[in-house]
């Protein structure tokens, strides 16, 4: 095992892999933007070092940068989280001639499968059934071509990187050249390649996608399924493990298709295989995950092992510590991703300084997060601020139990999703399982949601005021007492 990590990434996923790296004995190297700078994952880290101003094309995109503060501090692996360069050939492949092991897929194997392109070419020689589409980069010619044959709407999407970040509908022929400059812009943005193909949009699937893992021996297995249905704007915002819609025989079909593909281009460490299912149970790939996931926390409950150490284990040349007859799935897990963003308002980005915040708690409970009191939420970086992970023997008792944790969970200071999600674990068709890709802008009633939360946002709305005149009022040389307001906020339920 190596013994010091560069972890090429912020916030929770930072922080994830930092206490991963803690429980093995390695230290750990934390990199930051000037917005990061006072992070708390950049205080949990062993060493930390400043990449640059806050855009990431600056910073968290610079390899430039990131390999000289390798070489710097001594670090001998590099973990690249989700997002950002993890998906990135070039940067698998600097590591590898800088005598860094990137913590992920051999440079080859991403290419192979990590391009979402590319990827679609290896599933169609394997004979697994893709959307229909054009498997290649286009322009717009292409995609007016293929529109008159298939007809809209259809789906753009960037070659690299994922997180719904390079995607567009495209309703209409009017549509079209605005959508590939805006999502070739974003994805370019986002992950520093702004290649995008073209995809028939699928209205009302299931989405599914399949955990597989790889060793350098040529192992590979698959850890189940996760159903990643409820979205928004193409960005998932609950997952869950096992999908009501899968059964045994199903989950056969889907992870023995996963471990083929992985298989195919020799896949080392963690990656996600993701497919499109209908009512009907058949299922067409999507695209390759070469990386961790943002969801990897339900997997981890429903199967008890630890993913992040399993890739830093096979990073190292371990074997996988199991064999897929080995596999156990026990009860239901279910993460909510809480976003900063106002649901009351399109789900608009939410920014300011966190002025408190209270995790929940409690048996088969978890938190991923980085958040903490005067954490600074900006307009550069995800909205993504926490992770709340529920596990129960059943369904229905992880509902019920990630219900009570989000009653538990307040933050003071910046909007977030857990209204959103309040509404959502309640709602009958949710409970009953019958979700699709646009579940949310079907069935949601945001109305119902500010009528619910009014007075409780009243109450914030109010206390975030009296501390911001407090801190514009003077400063006095003595001791001042207690006000009223102090002691409401910290009581507050």
């Amino acid at each position: 095992m190596f013994r010091k990590v560069l972890v090429a990434n912020r916030g929770e996923i930072a922080l994830r892999v930092i206490r991963a790296c803690k429980e093995l004995g390695l230290r750990s190297v934390a990199v930051y933007s000037e917005a990061d700078r006072w992070s708390n994952y950049v205080s949990q880290a062993d060493e930390s070092f400043l990449l640059g101003p806050a855009p990431a094309r600056e910073s968290y995109l610079r390899i430039d940068r990131l390999l000289e503060i390798a070489r710097k501090s001594g670090a001998q692996a590099v973990h690249p989280g989700y997002g950002f360069l993890s998906e990135n050939a070039d940067f698998s492949e600097a590591c590898a001639k800088a005598n860094l092991k990137f913590i992920g897929p051999r440079p080859e194997s991403m290419r192979a499968v990590g391009n979402k392109i590319a990827a679609r070419k290896v599933a169609q020689k394997l004979g697994v059934p893709v959307v229909p589409g054009v498997s290649g980069a286009i322009d717009e010619a292409q995609a007016r071509a293929f529109a008159k044959k298939h007809g809209y709407p259809l789906l753009l999407k960037a070659a690299a990187g994922g997180g719904g970040k390079g995607l567009r509908v495209v309703r209409g022929a009017r549509d079209l050249g605005r959508a590939s400059r805006e999502a070739s812009s974003e994805a370019a943005h986002a992950f520093g390649d702004g290649t995008v193909f073209l995809e028939k949009y699928v209205a009302r699937p299931r989405h599914v996608e399949v955990q597989v893992f790889g060793d350098a021996r040529g192992n590979v297995i698959h850890l189940g399924e996760r159903e990643c249905s409820i979205q928004r704007r193409h960005q998932k915002l609950v997952e869950e493990s096992p999908s009501v819609a899968v059964d045994a025989a199903l989950r056969e079909r889907l992870g023995e298709t996963a471990r083929k593909i992985a298989a195919s281009v020799g896949y080392e460490n963690a990656g996600t295989c993701e497919f499109l299912l209908d009512a009907k149970g058949r299922f067409y790939f999507l695209e390759v995950n070469a990386r961790l996931q943002v969801e990897h926390p339900v997997t981890e409950m429903v199967t008890g092992l630890d993913l992040v150490k399993m890739q830093l284990a096979v990073a190292a040349g371990e074997r996988l510590p199991l064999k897929q007859d080995e596999v156990r799935w026990n009860g239901h897990a279910i993460e909510a991703r809480i976003c900063a963003e106002d649901p009351f308002s399109n789900f608009a980005p939410a920014v300011g300084e966190v002025a408190g915040v209270r995790f929940p708690a409690g048996p088969f409970v978890r938190v991923d997060s980085d958040l903490a009191p005067r954490t600074q939420v900006t307009v550069y970086y995800d909205s993504l601020i926490a992770k709340l992970v529920a596990w129960a023997p059943d369904r229905e008792g992880a509902m019920d139990r990630i219900l009570r944790a989000l009653r538990e969970f307040k933050v003071v200071g910046v909007q977030t999703t857990v209204p959103f999600h309040l509404q959502l674990f309640r709602n009958r068709s949710f409970r009953a399982g019958r979700i699709h890709t646009k579940f949310v802008d079907e069935e949601f009633d945001f109305e119902d949601v500010k009528a619910e939360h009014h007075e409780e946002a009243a109450v914030l709305a109010a206390a975030l005021e009296f501390l911001r005149r407090e801190q514009r009022a003077p400063r006095h040389a003595g001791p001042r007492p207690l006000s009223p307001w102090k002691s409401a906020l910290r009581d507050l339920p």
